[in-house]
């Protein structure tokens, strides 16, 4: 079976010498999706020694994406509903 995105980001943080209930943290509870686990993944490729405040503020950033981006889809299909209702009608 191949190992998803959450299980390589869990052995990134390792390698760099993160504390395994830190490691468990951040890529089983906090970066579960496959979107997020990528983004730290590029940000733990790109910093050689990142400290564990800078992982963190990097998570907290990748979160508020996220979460911007489904408002954002949200707020899309709430208009076009609206839109549809004013063309067709209830």
């Amino acid at each position: 079976m191949a190992e998803s995105r959450q299980d390589e980001l869990y052995d990134a943080l390792q390698l760099k010498g993160y504390p395994e209930d830190f490691c468990r943290e951040i890529a089983y509870r906090q970066m579960n999706t496959d979107y997020t686990a990528t983004r730290m993944l590029g940000y733990l490729y790109r910093i050689s020694e990142p400290r564990p405040e800078d992982v963190v503020d990097e998570m907290l950033a990748i979160l508020s994406d996220r979460n911007a981006i489904i408002q954002k889809k949200e707020l899309e299909h709430a208009q076009t509903t609206i839109n549809k209702v004013y063309r067709e009608g209830l």
